[in-house]
């Protein structure tokens, strides 16, 4: 009975997703009520998350191939609360294009449940089971607008590229479970010493389809087509949720099983660190799409976080949830800009079609102006503390070239930043854009432009409830 109340989350979300494919199938035009039960789903899940786990001792279920503990359920509700948001603010834009169905919140409900399988595993089958479950919702997700042929060319170049990725990761798998005898992230901790040179040709084929995963250079070539292609509110949910479960899966793979081997696999990290964060600050200077803008910027993103991942220390493990948390919330604040950049019911994603908005709309101007800061990494703002904590995580294991190539990434990466504000404050001004906006787009959107501009008084309560995570 205890096992069954850890997975409650998951049974609840498996059962909600059954129940709303029959009720799509079986009521017409459901997809409004099936946007508002699947919401419901995700609230009660992150509540029961919440509840069941986040106080107790870690648990380890079904032959320990499953772990549960304050790590899994802290990214957990992230994860929950990020699709939710996504879900909420999303409904008008999908009105808009005739794309609102009863697949769309389905197949978030299905990609949410693959992360939540993710980020519990302690075993590599587990693990590929939720990444591919994963996936193939959001195959379908980056394509849902059939009648767009950019959207259509984003899904196959995702599949593609991402099957390819998962076979180099199930590759690394096998070779891994051929040299240890065993998928148990716990039994392939004690077989390090006698196969430890075998064993790093299957972390480095892992540690490559999950570099994929999450965009870190060289593997990044997919994210600017896709998120250009894809629909913006599907763009929103691939740049924020995916991550969270990737990210987890990597402190997972490395510090249980492989820790003893962090000489073998440090350097790799190192590498997608700064490769990352040097192409997405200098490859973004020249775009003037704002969606491929943010691609390249969320590469360079994933640069810093797994700077943290690379000090081999709990602080560094900290450090990058912690940035991964905030830079989801900078994210959520400038898709919701970018769905308020409509006339007539068109949506605008051109850098210059952002030219005077401060004339015309002084409020959203003021967010813009708020986000962008924070995402350059501007004091006081809340993406000045996310860069500190993996700066100084970073210095105090005098991993001093790593520091220095983010600062100078940082500045770099100010200067499109920069650039747009300029264009915001400074160019002459554009017709107005719509202000029919729903209210839960106009939430989202002073919900995360105040939490980034006031988060400088209260730093210390995200700092403490993160703290708690000690994976060494």
């Amino acid at each position: 009975m205890d096992n069954f109340n850890y997975i409650l989350p998951e049974i609840v979300i498996s059962l909600g997703i059954m129940f709303l494919l029959m009720l799509g199938v079986f009521k017409k035009d459901s997809a409004n009520l099936i946007q508002n039960i699947s919401l419901i789903i995700l609230i009660v899940t992150a509540v029961l998350t919440f509840n069941e786990t986040l106080g107790n001792d870690p648990a380890l279920l079904f032959s320990k191939s499953v772990i549960i503990d304050y790590l899994s359920s802290f990214m957990k509700i992230i994860t929950l609360l990020a699709a939710s948001l996504v879900l909420i603010i999303s409904s008008t834009y999908l009105k808009i294009f005739k794309i609102f169905k009863i697949e769309y919140p389905i197949l978030i409900l299905c990609s949410v449940l693959g992360m939540m399988v993710m980020i519990s595993s302690n075993d590599l089958i587990v693990f590929y089971m939720g990444l591919e479950l994963q996936s193939l919702a959001l195959y379908v997700l980056a394509t849902f607008n059939r009648d767009q042929l950019k959207s259509s060319e984003a899904g196959l170049k995702y599949f593609v590229l991402s099957a390819l990725s998962s076979g180099l990761l199930l590759y690394g798998c096998s070779l891994i479970y051929g040299f240890s005898g065993s998928t148990n992230f716990d039994i392939i901790a004690t077989q390090l010493n006698s196969q430890e040179y075998a064993l790093t040709f299957g972390i480095v084929f892992i540690l490559v389809g999950l570099a994929f995963k999450i965009s870190a250079v060289p593997f990044h070539m997919w994210a600017p087509d896709v998120y250009e292609g894809s629909p913006t509110s599907v763009t929103l949910f691939f740049t924020m949720v995916p991550k969270i479960a990737a990210l987890t899966v990597f402190i997972r793979f490395l510090y249980v099983p492989f820790l003893n081997l962090i000489d073998q696999w440090q350097m790799i990290i190192v590498f997608l660190s700064i490769a990352s964060m040097l192409f997405g600050a200098v490859a973004a200077i020249g775009q003037t799409n704002l969606k491929r803008l943010i691609a390249y910027s969320s590469i360079g993103h994933i640069g810093y976080a797994l700077a943290g991942l690379a000090t081999g220390t709990n602080e560094g493990i900290q450090s990058s949830i912690i940035y991964i948390t905030i830079y989801i919330l900078m994210n959520l604040g400038l898709f919701s800009c970018l769905l308020m950049m409509k006339r007539n019911d068109e949506y605008y994603e051109d850098i210059h079609d952002l030219s005077g908005v401060s004339k015309n709309h002084p409020l959203l101007a003021l967010s813009l102006l708020v986000i962008l800061f924070s995402l350059a990494g501007i004091p006081p703002l809340a993406g000045f503390f996310a860069k500190f904590y993996i700066f100084k995580s970073v210095i105090e294991q005098s991993m001093y070239f790593l520091a220095i190539v983010g600062l100078l990434s940082t500045v770099i990466a100010a200067f499109y930043y920069l650039r747009i504000i300029k264009i915001i404050y400074f160019d002459k001004e554009k017709e107005k854009f719509d202000s029919d906006h729903s209210i839960w787009l106009k939430f989202s959107l002073t919900f995360s432009t105040i939490l980034i501009l006031l988060y400088f008084i209260f730093p210390s309560q995200l700092v403490e409830v993160v703290s708690r995570i000690n994976i060494i």
